[in-house]
């Protein structure tokens, strides 16, 4: 029973491409499982988009979207409705064939992502040799669709927004891909089921996740930096401060094109989340051996949407970065440590089983954390905070 529960959407394909003439089944096998991954995360999206407003509603003290539908729920329906019956509206000298794509080019390569995730057991589009290289290649694309945004749009606050987001992605790209080399070192394979697969495995009814290791540990924390300003949620939100920059790159588009810009960036929050729980947190394995009984799926999108919470609740609590200071991060803190952190994942290799590799791998990390720490400070006056109202 509990296997079929597991197999249940494997399973509804089958039976359903049995029914077709042998000739057609890869074909509608393959559009089965598109058909399935634009309904289920752009379905997710909604629903996110009201939890993340009641979310941050109840931190600042408000109640967030209570009119539409019982407890706001139907906020997303009417979001949608108005996104659609909005005038669309094109500046007279933007160039109108960019202007028109580039959102197009944003979802469409946010949506090719997903293809290479294992969602479940059997549960992935494509099983890829080269999943995860795959994921960062279409990845690089999105940097481009924002780039024709800013540019089409002839407008300068939306060139310098694009400016400012391409320069970002460029920058937490290289910690974010190198984050991950070290799970490639370890796992031997770029392919991301075979990951999926190294991880699940227990000792003692605990699992054997990268992220409860030193160097996996560090690694995730280095991935979700770099994934927060990759997806441009606060507090690196930079490519969208609305108190320099109106809207950032997406300020000339208005109706269902604004709303597509708007859809890729929660899509991106999904795929990166989706990649972080493959990668570090077992993907679809079940966090103890004894709930090995809970269908793999369940456990997939419970530690995406639980990822997705912790992205709501920080931006709800830290406050938008200055650009000098996104950057200096990146390249003197987070690039850094990530290198280190293949070394890191080299010694644990070799070392071997046994103690000593922990005491190591952990040593080197905090030792270098903490060094670190005080030579970027050094010299920094930090006096007692003053606040100044208006006369």
């Amino acid at each position: 029973m509990a296997n079929t529960l597991d197999q249940i959407f494997v399973l509804l394909s089958r039976w359903i491409v049995s029914l077709l003439p042998v000739a057609l089944q890869p074909l509608v096998g393959i559009l089965l499982s598109v058909v399935a991954i634009i309904a289920v995360f752009p379905g997710l999206f909604a629903l996110t988009t009201v939890l993340e407003r009641k979310g941050l509603g109840r931190m600042q003290n408000r109640i967030g979207p209570n009119r539409t539908g019982p407890f706001g729920i139907l906020q997303p329906v009417a979001d949608g409705i108005k996104s659609l019956t909005k005038e669309d509206i094109i500046p007279t000298s933007a160039d109108a064939v960019v202007h028109f794509i580039a959102p197009l080019v944003l979802v469409v390569a946010v949506f090719m992502g997903f293809a290479v995730l294992p969602m479940g057991r059997n549960m992935q589009l494509v099983d890829m040799d080269a999943g995860l290289l795959f994921f960062f290649a279409i990845g690089a694309s999105t940097e481009l669709s924002i780039f024709m945004a800013g540019w089409s749009s002839r407008n300068k606050y939306s060139l310098l927004g694009a400016m400012r987001a391409v320069a970002q992605m460029i920058s937490y790209e290289v910690p974010l891909l190198m984050s991950t080399v070290a799970i490639v070192m370890i796992t031997g394979s770029l392919s991301l089921v075979k990951i999926v697969e190294a991880q699940n495995q227990y000792t003692w009814g605990l699992p054997h996740w990268y992220i409860f290791t030193p160097w996996g540990f560090a690694g995730f924390v280095m991935f979700c930096i770099a994934a927060t300003a990759e997806t441009n949620r606060s507090p690196f939100d930079l490519p969208e401060g609305e108190s320099e920059l109106v809207a950032g790159y997406f300020t000339e588009y208005s109706g269902f094109k604004f709303a597509l810009f708007f859809l890729g960036e929660y899509l991106g929050m999904f795929s990166i989340s989706g990649l972080g729980t493959t990668l570090f947190l077992g993907g679809w394995s079940a966090p103890l051996q004894v709930l090995n009984f809970v269908p793999s799926w369940i456990w997939f999108f419970s530690k995406v949407m639980l990822s997705i919470t912790v992205l709501i609740w920080i931006r709800g609590t830290l406050p938008r970065l200055r650009q000098d200071q996104l950057m200096n991060f990146a390249w003197k803190f987070v690039i850094p440590m990530t290198l280190l952190n293949l070394i890191v994942a080299a010694v644990w290799h070799f070392l071997g089983d046994g103690w000593l590799r922990w005491i190591v791998c952990s040593a080197i990390l905090l030792g270098v954390y903490v060094i670190g720490g005080r030579v970027q400070m050094r010299g920094k006056k930090f006096g007692p905070r003053s606040y100044r109202y208006a006369e």
